[in-house]
């Protein structure tokens, strides 16, 4: 048996794969055990095949791999679809009773187990229940204690009523006494353990970050794969004083977060790709004004529609770039899920400290993926909120010009001006979208256009100069090869780290959760000998990045067939590079 089972059931939009593969996460994490999820699923409601995957072990895992123990295929195209994954100790679990599974065909070695799914939840009180059915059959193939299945189920439909519960858990029983009177023992055999862990995606831990942070004010406009964000934080913001408002559309949600962050209130907005392209023009606004907020891009496939449920790390250059005119920013990449919960925590104090705009990019893999931490990745206690140069009635003097009035955006040395919120005594301000002076009023006078504009851009370098945006360092410090990559590839990448090390290729591996602005890498790039950049884009946006701050040429792995990377996968990759005279790939 491997040290790791990687378990999915695959069937059409509409079949309950999504809830059915969170039960089976969650029983798994209850247990003890460390757990990996992915999803492929179709942009539409009905239809089109979808999947969800776990990968489970007592160890930590931090990546998808290409193998499969346990399938359950609600429809033949699922075999189909992971006819690659299966090996010869592969179990397969379908309703041969179903018309449409009467004629499957197996492939290779692995081993089909029809289990009548249909009948035996008709049996238990309703053919709906054939999943939890399925989930009981895989209980008994893998050797994991139903118990943990019936917390689960518990926690999942204790709101409907104890008789659901109890019709769920007969229907679990009934797929597996099925298997164990039909098919006896298998040799799986899974470990469990008494740890105890949280199970999160990486939408749950930007909303948490934020909530944590002192977010009060949400809004947005739902969007694949951004919606969790807004879904976690609804309600639970308001056991705090904040409010999630669900806007028209993109522009009506960035703009209403302006207002609620010149009011005062940490702000927060959400959305993919085509959402931050309807916010560009606000971003400037938001900027200009030196408002504090922060702007999460979750990543998909583009341009225009794209793929909606599909992975890409696209949108690089328009957090960089995006907006006329030049406009001063941050641009935070999350690397792992529970990083979304620390960046973001950054991402809001970087916009107060700075009275900026922070661009907090996640993406679809990461956004949807559930992993288990330990209660303790997430301790309160550790986070600190700094407002920055919020000015009250005991300081404002300081910053009255000699008519009494407030100067919002003096020209300071830092380039940061003190900052009133609505309603401090002398803090009455006005601010425009406008060039303006200190006191916010409209000009074009040519000394104080120079004067502001340097200012604001003065606060970029003030951060360079005060905050710590380092990068994430992996693998063997003195190795010849570097690979360089940013988001969510991290975990595929420390993982793809032991393969490689296995088969005798040693690597320094640099995660950079910080693209504006980022680490300088021109020493690490000058030691090595062969330098890799590996991202879920077709042009190697990151990768022009660095190329453009070093001068070199560096070699790129690039993804876009809006599936992430896999960690034995980009092993492979890394070798072939490697393996691969340099000119040949420029």
């Amino acid at each position: 048996m491997p040290e790791d089972l990687n378990w999915a059931i695959g069937g059409e939009a509409g079949d309950g794969i999504d809830s059915t593969g969170k039960i089976f996460a969650q029983a798994l994490s209850r247990a003890g055990r460390h757990v990996f999820t992915s999803k492929d699923f179709a942009s539409r409601i009905r239809g089109g095949y979808t999947a969800y995957k776990v990968r489970t072990s007592v160890d930590r895992v931090e990546s998808v791999v290409d193998r499969l123990d346990i399938l359950i295929a609600l429809t033949e195209r699922t075999i189909h679809e992971n006819e690659d994954e299966l090996h010869e100790d592969s179990v397969i679990i379908y309703d041969g009773e179903r018309s449409t599974m009467q004629d499957v065909e197996v492939p290779g070695d692995a081993t089909a187990l029809e289990v009548p799914l249909k009948r035996l939840a008709e049996d238990a009180g309703g053919a709906i229940m054939l999943n939890v059915v399925a989930l009981g059959a895989a209980c008994e193939v893998t050797g994991f204690p139903i118990e943990n299945l019936d917390e689960s189920l518990e926690k999942r439909f204790g709101d409907k009523g104890e008789a659901i519960v109890e019709n769920n858990k007969e229907a679990a029983r009934k797929g597996q006494h099925y298997v164990q009177e039909e098919y006896g023992e298998f040799d799986y055999d899974m470990e469990t353990t008494d740890e105890d862990y949280v199970l999160l995606n990486g939408d749950e831990a930007i909303g948490m970050g934020a909530i944590a942070a002192g977010c009060r004010f949400y809004s947005g406009y739902p969007i694949t794969p951004a919606t969790d964000v807004m879904e976690y934080m609804t309600g639970r913001v308001d056991q705090f004083g904040g409010k999630v408002v669900q806007a028209e559309d993109e522009l009506s949600a960035i703009n209403m977060a302006l207002g609620a962050a010149r009011a005062g209130a940490r702000a927060m907005t959400a959305t993919s790709g085509p959402g931050i392209d309807l916010m560009t023009e606000t971003f400037g606004l938001v900027a200009t004004s030196e408002t504090p907020l922060v702007i999460c891009d979750v990543m998909r496939s583009g341009p225009s529609t794209g793929m909606p449920t599909k992975q890409e790390q696209g949108d690089l250059n328009m957090t960089l770039y995006g907006g006329h005119g030049e406009i001063p920013r941050f641009v935070v990449a999350p690397t792992t899920v529970s990083e979304c919960f620390w960046k973001t925590v950054e991402a809001f104090n970087l916009a107060e400290k700075y009275q900026t705009p922070v661009f907090l990019v996640s993406d679809l893999a990461m956004a949807v993926t559930e992993q288990t931490f330990s209660p303790d990745t997430f301790d309160m206690d550790e986070v600190e909120i700094d407002r920055g140069k919020v000015v009250d009635e005991d300081e404002i003097d300081t910053w009255l010009d000699e008519k009494g009035r407030f100067q919002a955006h003096f020209a300071a040395a830092d380039g940061v001006s003190p900052r009133a919120f609505p309603g401090t005594t002398d803090g009455a301000h006005m601010t425009t979208g406008l060039e303006h002076d200190e006191l916010g009023r409209r000009t074009e006078d040519t000394d104080v256009r120079i004067e502001q504009v340097d200012k604001r851009q003065r606060k970029v370098e003030t951060a360079r100069e005060q905050e710590d945006f380092d990068y994430r360092e992996f693998g063997d410090p003195d190795a010849d090869t570097l690979v360089i990559s940013w988001g969510s590839n991290e975990g595929a990448l420390r993982e793809g780290l032991t393969l490689l090390e296995e088969d005798g290729y040693d690597v320094r591996f640099l995660s950079v959760p910080y693209i504006f602005p980022r680490p300088d890498l021109s020493e690490e790039i000058e030691a090595a000998e062969d330098v890799i950049v590996v991202e879920c884009n077709a042009t190697g946006q990151f990768a022009d990045v660095i190329e453009h701050d070093v001068l070199e040429r560096v070699q790129r792995i690039n993804k876009y067939n809006g599936v992430r990377f896999k960690a034995d996968e980009l092993a492979t990759e890394i070798k072939q590079t490697l393996d691969t005279p340099a000119e040949a790939t420029q």
